[in-house]
């Protein structure tokens, strides 16, 4: 099972981004999909999460508002739509996804990571 991100790049300040998430094989019994960040000596950070097969959604307060997960089962793809950037959102971003009971804050629960897509906001 792989999870692939893409989408990342440099942008302006107050400018979008979508970043995509494809899974590829057995990802059956994953339950729980997210988006962390990690800037430069900082700890990685939750983004947000939703279930595998759609549904209600979770993303942390400080990004809520410019930030939007959403998932296209059909092609396994979840997409991370970023709008109004800004510096601070300067991060590698990852997805992540897991098994069974997956606390979304909690990166050490989630099992299948990507290899992370750098995004890079100029002011």
């Amino acid at each position: 099972v792989q999870l692939q991100a893409s989408g990342g790049g440099l942008v302006q300040a107050g400018g979008s981004l979508r970043l995509s998430c494809a899974a590829s094989g057995r990802t059956s019994r994953w339950t729980r999909v997210a988006w962390f960040r990690q800037a430069p000596g900082k700890e990685r950070q939750f983004v947000a999460a939703m279930r595998w097969d759609g549904g209600i959604t979770n993303v942390v307060d400080s990004l809520a508002g410019r930030f939007t997960i959403s998932r296209d089962n059909f092609t396994s793809t979840t997409y991370l739509q970023m709008n109004s950037l800004k510096p601070e959102d300067t991060a590698v971003y990852y997805c992540a996804a897991g098994t069974g009971r997956v606390r979304d804050y909690d990166y050490r629960t989630y099992h299948s990571w990507g290899q992370g897509t750098q995004v890079t906001v100029s002011s």
